[in-house]
C-alpha cells in the first residue's frame, strides 16, 4: 500500500500518545505502522538518496510539525508525549490534522514564517500535503539530474567518433580503469565505425586486462552483438569484458550476459550519461547544498 504522507501521519501518532504515555519514538513508530497495517515490505521502502525510509522520513517531519506547533513535547532524549493542547485537539475529534490544523497555533505560524534571509516572500511557506521537504528537495534533485542526463546525451550522440573515443576514455580513468590518459588512450584504438575497442588495465598495476568495446549508435544492441563480442575476449584470454553504448541492449542481449562464463558489463546510454556526471565528465558543478541534521551526541552530558 501507499506509505501515507507525513500529514495522514500526524492523527495516529497523537493517538498513539493519546493516554499521556512518554513513549520512545521507537515505540511510537511502531505503534503508528501497527496501526495502519503497514508490511515490512512497506517500511523498507528508501527515499531516492537511500539515507533513510519513506516512513521514517515522513515520521520525523510529522513529529517536527506537531511540536512546532505544540501538540507534542520532549520529555527524555528520543521520548515524548502530548501536551494539553494535544489532548484538547484530540477532544475535537478531528478527522484529520493537516496544515490547516497546524496554523491555528502562533508557534507553526512562526515557525513556517520566511526566514530574514528570503524576505523576498511575504507569505508563509507552504506545507506540502503528500511530500516531506526532503523529498521535495530529492524529487526536484531527480528531475534535474535526469533533465541533465538527456541533454548529455543528446550531446553524446551527435559527437565525432573522435570525441566519442576519448568521452569512454575520460570515462574509464575517472572510474578507475586504465591508468593514466595517456596509457588509456593508447590501448583504446579506432575502429573505423564510431566506436572505440580495446585493452585497458583494471587497476593502475594491470594486474587484469578488461576489454571494452564502445560503440556509438542508434539502433538497439543485439544479442548478436553481444555474443560475437564475448567470443573476441576468447582470443584476447580476457575473462571480463564493459560493452559501452549510446543507444539500449535488448533483453535477450541483457539476459545472454547472465548465463555465461566470461563476466560481461553492459553500460547503455542511460547508464554512460549517469557515469558522466557521477564522475564529472562533460559537465560543471553550478550549485551545491548541504544539508545538516542535529547530532545528539554533542548535546550529551
Amino acid at each position: 500500500m501507499p506509505i501515507p504522507t507525513y500529514e495522514e501521519l500526524m492523527l495516529p501518532f497523537l493517538r498513539v500518545l493519546e493516554a499521556g504515555d512518554t513513549l520512545h519514538i521507537r515505540q511510537i513508530v511502531d505503534q503508528v505502522s501497527a496501526r495502519l497495517r503497514l508490511s515490512d515490505r512497506d517500511l523498507e521502502e528508501m527515499i531516492p538518496s537511500g539515507q533513510s525510509t519513506v516512513f521514517g522520513n515522513r515520521m520525523g517531519w510529522a513529529r517536527t510539525y506537531m511540536k512546532k506547533a505544540g501538540l507534542i513535547e520532549p520529555a527524555a532524549r528520543a521520548q515524548y508525549r502530548i501536551t494539553p493542547r494535544g489532548t484538547e485537539l484530540l477532544r475535537s475529534n478531528p478527522s484529520a490534522i493537516n496544515g490547516s490544523v497546524l496554523r491555528r497555533y502562533p508557534e507553526f505560524l512562526e515557525f513556517v514564517k520566511p526566514s530574514r534571509t528570503n524576505e523576498a516572500t511575504s507569505e508563509l511557506q507552504p506545507v506540502p500535503g503528500t511530500s516531506t521537504p526532503i523529498e521535495v528537495i530529492e524529487a526536484g534533485y531527480e528531475q534535474l539530474r535526469r533533465q541533465l542526463a538527456d541533454e548529455i546525451l543528446q550531446s553524446v550522440r551527435s559527437a565525432t567518433p573522435a570525441f566519442f573515443e576519448r568521452l569512454v576514455v575520460d570515462v574509464l580513468v575517472k572510474m578507475g580503469y586504465g591508468g593514466s590518459l595517456k596509457d588509456a588512450g593508447e590501448r583504446l584504438g579506432k575502429s573505423g565505425d564510431g566506436g572505440v575497442d580495446g585493452i585497458i588495465k583494471e587497476d593502475r598495476l594491470g594486474l587484469d586486462q578488461i576489454y571494452v568495446q564502445a560503440k556509438r549508435w542508434a539502433n538497439t544492441v543485439g544479442r548478436p552483438d553481444v555474443q560475437a563480442f564475448a567470443g573476441s575476449l576468447q582470443g584476447y584470454r580476457a575473462r571480463k569484458g564493459v560493452f559501452i553504448t549510446t543507444s539500449q541492449f535488448s533483453a535477450e542481449a541483457k539476459d545472454y550476459v547472465t548465463r555465461i562464463e566470461t563476466r560481461i558489463v553492459l553500460i547503455d546510454g542511460e547508464q554512460l550519461a549517469e557515469l558522466m556526471m557521477d564522475f564529472g565528465v562533460g559537465v560543471t558543478e553550478v550549485a551545491s547544498y548541504h544539508l545538516k541534521k542535529l547530532d545528539p551526541d554533542y548535546f550529551e552530558e
